[in-house]
């Protein structure tokens, strides 16, 4: 079902307040990775400062073609200056690991390379998508850009999930309403390593899914093992016993032994439920 959301008063002042943010950065780099989050700040900054913004999105092999196809289309399509670089962290072996740090490790090597872009570039700040929902999850990503000195325009003023989607809804962006959708690796259980061959299979699996129709999945990767994340207003078709023959087919041509459906359907960050309480209280850097 697709979300209702209105732009009321109180949105439209927290709005007000991003824009007089982001004016007051000067120019500004922005994490841009396509998603409703950066794809909405990217815009709102564009709006706030002009030529004086450019977003950035990496070129990783934990970042699905097809979302990386589409972020560049959604620029080209609201005229935001966007650059591609290419990041390293399969060549971090803290990253390749998959401990319930990854995630700092990988935000930690966009961060480096858009700081060094900043300096080189003469920008004055860098910015990223942060909202306020995300601040109930469990997110070392937030670490590296802390120590990185990167801002959150979004998260200062107040923003939620929803409202963002609202004030994109609003400007009229397409994306408003795109499913969640975080990076490849974030399907890995957690100390299963980082390969390329297992991102490429659940690269894989996810448009294979899509293709079929559904909108909002998860291919969750536990070694022999498949565990398929469908939205629950999505699972009566996917309980279909003809459809399971079918994730059955494609699952095990991709290298699963055992294809499994969830029955809780999709909610982000579910890996994070299967990490040690100490895990979720550790910091990096």
């Amino acid at each position: 079902m697709t979300p209702v959301f209105a732009v009321t008063n109180d949105l439209a002042s927290k709005s007000a307040l991003l824009q007089a943010s982001l004016s007051r950065l000067g120019s500004v780099l922005v994490a841009y990775s396509g998603g409703v989050d950066s794809a909405y700040l990217a815009w709102a900054a564009r709006q706030a400062v002009g030529d004086k913004m450019l977003a950035i999105i990496a070129d990783s092999p934990s970042l699905a073609r097809t979302q990386f196809s589409d972020a560049i289309a959604f620029a080209r399509e609201q005229a935001i200056p966007l650059e591609v670089v290419a990041t390293s962290e399969l060549d971090r072996p803290e990253y390749i690991r998959n401990d319930s740090q990854r995630c700092f490790f990988c935000k930690d090597e966009l961060f480096t390379l858009m700081e060094e872009l900043r300096q080189a570039r003469c920008f004055d700040a860098i910015a990223y998508g942060v909202n306020l929902n995300d601040q109930d999850d469990f997110r070392p990503g937030q670490k590296a850009a802390a120590n990185h000195h990167v801002v959150a325009p979004l998260l200062d003023a107040g923003l939620t999930k929803d409202e963002v989607r609202a004030l994109a809804r609003d400007a009229g962006l397409r994306v408003w309403d795109k499913p969640a959708s975080a990076c490849l690796s974030s399907r890995i259980e957690y100390g299963r390593p980082v390969t390329r061959e297992a991102l490429a299979v659940v690269e894989k699996g996810e448009d294979a899914l899509r293709a079929m129709g559904f909108r909002q999945v998860r291919v969750r990767h536990h070694g022999e093992i498949v565990r398929l994340e469908i939205a629950c207003e999505e699972l009566n078709r996917a309980l279909d016993p003809a459809m399971a023959a079918k994730f059955a087919n494609i699952f095990k041509a991709l290298g699963f032994k055992f294809v499994t459906l969830d029955l809780e359907g999709f909610r982000s960050g579910s890996m994070n439920t299967l990490l040690a309480p100490e895990a979720l209280l550790r910091r990096t850097g």
